[in-house]
């Protein structure tokens, strides 16, 4: 799996067997036959899991390069297919910001019958992974739910590994990890149990199961959590941890008719790195990547809104910083939809919520089936991925998002200028 490709370095994730000695090998395309570079690493033996993370540097900008991985062990010898990805171009302060598109979804569960629920299977066609992997697509941004653990998986830590090892091997997903770099965010089901938030006793284990099977940029800080950033063209991600600090769902939101402080989603360390992030920020568009719903007024399941005091801090502090470009990206519903919240003094904030892979379809409940909020022509019942554009001359740039279904046809799509983004002066 590619993971984090920068403009000159790049991150290639690997599984092997466990015991192998393992070897990337990589040149730039085109060069002569005996010029490649290699890295070199060994699996314990001992473990049944064996994911590995190269970090290959000192690259050249806007090259494309190819690289092959072997794995040996005593008894075999086993080599992957050539593969390739691209460096980033150096365009700051050069030419316009490159046109580019992504793609990203949530909730992807793999069916494995003799764990799952009795009934009908929960997992749905695996060949949108197939579809996607076709996406000339810059990376793939996961939303959360990026595996589904089950009774027999989260009260083990080997349960948690063993989820993570089992569905990252299937051969359905083998193109699209190759195709271009993969970024990852979790919820509740990849993190532990439904709903599981920080009293999580494995939450120690579920985040060295995460940093070792997604090969983002970095996992948070002092060790905690797995909040990250990444940047594309004129476009900043923050990718958010909505678990790891996040207080229990029923916990009371008000309290004597005030916002419960001590009822938090990101916690005020990540949330204080946010604010910071989104200040030092010069992007077009600034996404904050999170696995629940946070604007969506009507929904009666988890939402940043029901954790009121991170809420209005948050809007708070978009308005009195005067944070342009703000959209969310957010995953978890099981249908894909796209919400606009007016604000009285500044631009409408957007959710994007894209939902879900392969999962069992959710329709919306009575409540929000007739959402004033959502934007008319975008609530989508299906399984479905996101393709996210991003083109246009500098000051006019142009936001194009499409819901798109297991063949690759488009199911509804949308789009904004960066101009309507835009805090009045």
């Amino acid at each position: 799996m590619l993971g984090q490709v920068e403009i000159r370095t790049a991150r290639i994730w690997v599984e092997v067997e466990p015991g192998s000695a393992v070897q990337l090998a990589y040149w730039k395309k085109g060069s002569a036959a005996g010029t490649s570079q290699k890295l070199s690493a060994n699996t314990d033996a001992g473990q049944w899991f064996s994911p590995l993370t190269f970090d290959v540097t000192g690259l050249e900008m806007n090259s494309t390069y190819e690289y092959q991985v072997v794995a040996t062990t005593k008894q075999n010898k086993k080599s992957s297919p050539v593969c390739e990805f691209t460096t980033k171009d150096l365009w700051q302060w050069r030419h316009p910001a490159p046109d580019f598109s992504f793609l990203t979804g949530s909730c992807a569960y793999f069916n494995e019958p003799k764990y799952d629920r009795p009934g009908k299977p929960y997992g749905g066609d695996s060949t949108i992974f197939e579809s996607m992997a076709k996406e000339k697509a810059a990376f793939m941004m996961w939303l959360g739910d990026n595996w589904y653990t089950r009774e027999a998986d989260y009260f083990s830590p080997w349960g948690l590994w063993y989820r993570a090892h089992r569905d990252r091997s299937l051969p359905v997903l083998q193109n699209f990890l190759k195709a271009m770099p993969h970024y990852a965010i979790w919820d509740d089901h990849d993190y532990g149990p439904n709903n599981a938030d920080k009293s999580f006793t494995l939450k120690e284990s579920s985040r060295q199961v995460f940093t070792s099977y997604w090969a983002n940029p970095s996992y948070g800080l002092k060790g905690e959590g797995i909040y990250s950033k990444v940047s594309y063209s004129d476009a900043d991600f923050f990718l958010m941890d909505d678990r790891y600090f996040r207080s229990a769902d029923d916990m009371s939101a008000y309290v004597f008719d005030k916002p419960n402080a001590d009822k938090r989603m990101w916690g005020k360390q990540q949330l204080d790195w946010l604010k910071n992030s989104l200040l030092t920020s010069t992007a077009t568009f600034k996404f904050i990547v999170t696995g629940s719903q946070s604007l969506n007024t009507l929904s009666p399941v988890d939402c940043l809104q029901s954790y009121p005091v991170e809420f209005n801090e948050l809007m708070d502090f978009l308005l009195s910083e005067k944070i342009n470009g703000v959209i969310f990206l957010t995953g978890d519903r099981h249908h894909s939809e796209i919400i606009r919240y007016d604000r009285r003094d500044g631009y409408p904030l957007i959710d994007i919520t894209s939902s879900p892979l392969t999962s069992g379809i959710a329709k919306v409940y009575a409540k929000e089936k007739d959402n004033a909020a959502r934007v008319p022509g975008t609530l989508v019942e299906a399984q479905n991925y996101t393709r996210i554009s991003i083109s246009g001359k500098a000051g006019e740039r142009v936001l194009m998002a499409e819901f798109i279904g297991i063949k690759g046809e488009k199911l509804a799509a949308w789009s904004v200028s960066e101009k309507d983004l835009k805090m009045a002066k």
